[in-house]
């Protein structure tokens, strides 16, 4: 008997039959399926052990931590190198069938899902650190490493990659986004962190958009292909392996709170610290419902108003002098005193306090999801759009706690919403609505880390421009002509 029956009559799900695959097709809100003979060449291209058609495994595969609704691929391979990608994606090419990459899952706009069906490649089984250059800083990584398990690795090296977006995502993911997050303000996003990338694109082509194995500093040779990747979020090909910079581990480290009696306050004090040129590593603000949800769903207990943590990198005399000058800034608009965190522990607990947000957020109202807002804006524009997404939440039945990354004008709501409810889900969209033209209309962005997904793709025509939208479109289809790419995120075709 051939083995691939046996293997997919174990996996495969009730009603899951033999037919070819129709793209574009849907009938009933359904793809559909792959034939058996499109089954066993992916697994010949990957490996037996490496496909499924388990339902359960293709819906945990077709969602994020989106509140969209979850719509999975027809199959899920894990592909072990970036050969096997390119066998892969030139089955899928041949027979119009689409891609999706899949990393961690921990996106925020449903970039995984797959509305269209087709493969989804799940990158995880690519983990290894391929080459580390500490006296270069730089090193090279496949797309199954996570930003924890890099600096894990680097742990003995007196570097590390501070690019830090909270949740333990893939690098490579991180690239498809161009994610930043708490550390962007001094160190930057993604964008600015990556060197070189080798891209596997819809035909199973396998290109390095700075050249094979370049990995300077800086270069002026052509076009710039590696930022075009980066922030595509899957949409022109498939990330394989991404070429980093890294940055020495400071020597002193010092983190600290502080609270104000109102968001202006706090606000001021953020753009008064970036105006003043202190070179401040992390500064991140919580809104006073935020605040009451960290402190109940991390054990903390700071008062409930809204609070600025601070962190500081440096020398002992950097770091106190950093400290002492946006202390002063603080008290000039009513902040409270520095509650200090020098000690490794205390700023862990900090910091996982701040990254588990999100999370807190939703644990407000048990059993709900969250719509994420991301706009980011001129630095000088921050206190009153904030104040104004404030004053847009409380007068709608939505709890809206707000954190942002403010030293580099980025923030969100997390909209709590029972995902069942039409009407919430309504109003969160308005909600969030508002809030994107407000950042557009100061020259700012409707996502400034989280990316366009599936959610965002009339406001990013709007951001752009006809014109720059229908070049994004034409490079697009330059690369992708049959839209096969993790079809229907960012530019509709």
């Amino acid at each position: 008997m051939n083995f691939l029956r046996v293997v997919g009559a174990l996996y495969r799900p009730t009603g899951f039959f033999s037919r070819s695959y129709c793209p574009g097709v849907v009938t009933e809100g359904q793809p559909c399926r792959l034939s058996d003979s499109l089954v066993e060449a992916l697994s010949s291209a990957v490996g037996l052990k490496n496909i499924s058609t388990a339902q359960s495994v293709r819906e945990h595969h077709g969602k994020d931590e989106s509140y969209h609704i979850p719509q999975p691929a027809d199959v899920v391979v894990w592909p072990e190198s970036t050969e096997a990608i390119s066998k892969a994606a030139r089955i899928c090419y041949d027979n119009n069938i689409p891609m999706i990459p899949f990393g961690t899952g921990t996106g925020l706009e449903s970039g995984v899902s797959a509305p269209r069906g087709g493969v989804c490649l799940d990158l995880t089984k690519m983990d290894q650190v391929l080459d580390l250059h500490p006296e270069d800083f730089d090193v090279s990584v496949q797309p199954g490493v996570t930003r924890n398990a890099l600096n894990y690795y680097l742990r003995d090296t007196g570097l590390w990659f501070p690019v830090d977006p909270g949740a333990d995502a893939s690098l490579c993911g991180m690239v498809a986004t161009s994610a930043s997050g708490t550390n962007a303000v001094r160190y930057g996003t993604m964008r600015e962190n990556v060197m070189n990338l080798e891209v596997v694109l819809a035909d199973g082509t396998v290109i390095n958009t700075a050249g094979k194995d370049r990995r300077s500093k800086k270069t002026a040779a052509g076009y710039n292909l590696t930022n075009m990747f980066v922030g595509s979020e899957g949409t022109l090909g498939i990330i394989t392996k991404a070429t980093l910079r890294l940055f020495g581990i400071p020597e002193t480290i010092m983190a600290a709170v502080c609270s104000f009696p109102s968001i202006q306050a706090a606000v001021d004090t953020t753009v008064m610290t970036m105006q003043s040129g202190i070179p401040i590593a992390r500064i991140e603000f919580l809104d006073d419902v935020m605040m009451d949800a960290c402190n109940k769903f991390s054990g903390l207990d700071y008062p409930v108003a809204p609070t600025l943590f601070l962190e500081f990198h440096g020398s002992e005399k950097n770091v106190t002098d950093q400290a002492e000058a946006v202390s002063e800034i603080a008290q000039m608009n009513e902040g409270s005193d520095f509650q200090m965190a020098s000690d490794p522990a205390d700023r862990k607990k900090l910091w996982t306090a701040r990254h588990n947000a999100w999370y807190a957020g939703l644990a407000l109202k048990p059993g709900s999801k969250g719509c994420a807002t991301d706009v980011c804006v001129p630095i000088s524009e921050l206190p009153d759009i904030i104040v104004a997404t404030k004053e847009d939440i409380s007068k709608s039945s939505l709890q809206g706690p707000i954190v942002g990354h403010v030293g580099d004008g980025n923030f969100h709501s997390v909209l709590i919403i029972d995902p069942d409810d039409p009407a919430q889900i309504d109003e969160a969209h308005q909600l969030h609505e508002r809030m994107a033209r407000r950042a557009l209309a100061v020259g700012g962005t409707c996502t400034g880390e989280h990316g366009i997904g599936l959610g965002k793709r009339h406001l990013l025509r709007e951001e752009m421009g006809e014109e720059t939208f229908n070049v994004m479109k034409a490079v697009k289809l330059a690369l992708d002509p049959k839209n096969l790419m993790n079809p229907e995120k960012v530019i509709p075709v």
